[in-house]
């Protein structure tokens, strides 16, 4: 395969990647969940008061980066939901095209040691690893939903790609550049934390590699360089956290194993949840899973195994060869996965929990092309099949063809069919909230509008403020006036409705305890039913 042809193929993978993550981008999935809308709320306001936070308190915390990107995108396209996910697709994106870099560099030798043992034997790895997460359930899924996580694969895609890089060609401009992308991880989501240990096992390793060719001082000198790097970056949000310790843990300790009565016993069964989450019973979540399907498809879930056994069957050899090079790669590669599923394994709640292990997509995927390349060797060396105008290569390379194609329309019905087109993804996404919203932006300015949050959910402001469930309506008012006409209240504060006419009342919920109180305050209001939404009508 030429560099034109490898080129060539993947910007094939990253048009595919563009189509599963734009594709009716503001309609799939259905709704917008609260903790959504209210990322749109806040990058809305941000924008317009020009007060750009680096952590966001409400909602149990929020890191900054990613609210202030949809600020960004907001400045540019105006503020709508696909603006408002455009941020989490282009996220998407840009991973497929890091893991390609990741998983090409890293395999191959740096010249520096003069090695003789090859890592591996393939051109292929890093395109089929792009190409199985270009079409990933799992990743397409949270590229589509306007969730911070979604810049957690992605910042580790690149800045390992630059540390590799870096401590490969020894240049300093890459170590500097894979500090800031890292230090931006503290500004994505608490799971990218768990990444601080990887970094420290990496450059272990890279210590013994500059140890065995004679370089260990210079070895320091890039590691200082990285490590300034990455803590000047993360300066700012280290201050905040020191200034306000209480948001550095945010829901974390609310959901820990350590909170439960046996943490042993609750740690062991998670840690079997998150292992069985791949090939067996997955995410129970609707929002982030087919759910209990298990989180990779079929064939790539048999891939993955594959992989872990080949990587670690690598590892043991590679030590008996002493073939740092070699170790360090399959280390790097079980470690990266292993540590950023910690995340998960350290909760109980909703377990298994694909959104805070997303930090091990990218080696999941790459395992998932290991040990389909692996898997086709081994085929081939029985076969004795050699690539030709032949017969029977024509017809291995017709079945290539056909799998490719028939996995990418299994994986087109997977998200856009079986889920995104079933009735509970559009409960789940509450959906109805969206229409509450639409609903009140369809009547005229010159009505009052009341909104009945009858709903629980984390007060917004904490303590005493509104519940979440009115995030969706108010983001939905703000696409259409840039701002919130109707008046949230909570349903005791009923006695702040004026008596005035062209008035109308909507409850998020409607049941007959809420219709009794307020005809019991307005005798004269007039009930009505539009789409799934009860509202009254004071003239």
């Amino acid at each position: 395969m030429t560099k034109k042809q490898e080129i060539f193929i993947l910007l094939v993978i990253l048009i595919l990647a563009s189509f599963f993550r734009l594709y009716k981008l503001s309609s799939i999935p259905p709704g917008l969940y609260p903790d959504e809308a209210i990322n749109g709320n806040d990058a809305f306001s941000s924008l317009k008061n020009k007060d750009f936070k680096i952590f966001y308190p409400e909602n149990n915390g929020r890191e900054g980066l990613f609210i202030n990107l949809i600020a960004f995108s907001f400045f540019v396209l105006g503020p709508s939901i696909f603006s408002l996910k455009i941020i989490s697709a282009i996220s998407g994106i840009l991973t497929v095209l890091g893991i390609y870099l990741l998983t090409k560099e890293i395999f191959q030798n740096p010249k520096f040691l003069n090695t003789k043992y090859q890592i591996l034997n393939t051109k292929y790895l890093p395109l089929l690893s792009a190409f199985f997460l270009s079409v990933s359930f799992w990743h397409t899924n949270f590229s589509r939903i306007a969730f911070r996580g979604i810049l957690v694969p992605l910042i580790l895609s690149f800045s390992f790609y630059f540390l590799f890089k870096g401590f490969k060609l020894r240049k300093v401009k890459y170590l500097i550049g894979s500090g800031i992308i890292f230090g931006l991880g503290f500004y994505t989501y608490i799971a990218f934390r768990m990444a601080i240990i990887l970094l420290f096992l990496s450059l272990l390793i890279w210590l013994l590699l500059y140890k065995k060719a004679g370089q260990i001082r210079l070895f320091f000198y890039f590691s200082f360089l990285l490590l300034i790097s990455i803590f000047l970056t993360a300066l700012p949000i280290g201050i905040y956290f020191l200034n306000h310790p209480q948001d550095f843990i945010s829901r974390a300790t609310g959901v820990s194993i350590f909170s439960q009565p046996s943490p042993l016993k609750a740690g062991l069964l998670s840690l079997k949840a998150h292992l069985l989450m791949f090939n067996f019973k997955g995410d129970p979540n609707l929002r982030h899973n087919i759910s209990p399907s298990p989180i990779l498809f079929f064939p790539e879930g048999i891939f993955f195994l594959i992989g872990i056994f080949y990587s670690l069957y690598k590892i043991f050899k590679s030590l008996i060869l002493k073939d740092l090079s070699t170790f360090n790669v399959f280390f790097f590669l079980l470690a990266f996965w292993g540590i950023m599923l910690l995340p998960g394994i350290l909760t109980f709640e909703g377990i298994p929990h694909s959104l805070r292990c997303i930090g091990a997509i990218p080696p999941t995927f790459i395992f998932s092309a290991l040990g389909c390349l692996v898997l086709i060797k081994k085929i081939n060396s029985k076969l004795k099949i050699s690539f030709s105008f032949s017969l029977p290569s024509l017809f291995v390379a017709f079945t290539l063809i056909f799998f490719l194609f028939s996995f990418v329309f299994a994986q087109y019905f997977r998200y856009f069919i079986k889920w995104g087109q079933n009735p509970e993804v559009a409960g789940a996404f509450t959906q109805r909230l969206v229409k509450i919203g639409e609903f009140l932006n369809a009547f005229p300015p010159d009505y009052k509008k009341y909104v009945i949050v009858n709903e629980s959910g984390v007060p917004v402001p904490y303590p005493d403020g509104i519940p979440m469930p009115s995030q969706t309506p108010m983001f939905i008012e703000i696409t259409k006036y840039k701002e919130i006409k109707s008046i949230y209240l909570t349903e005791g504060n009923l006695d702040k409705i004026k008596k005035e006419r062209k008035t109308i009342i909507v409850p998020l919920s409607f049941n007959e305890e809420i219709s009794r109180k307020i005809k019991k305050q307005f005798p004269k209001a007039f009930l009505s039913k539009g789409e799934d939404i009860y509202y009254f009508l004071l003239f």
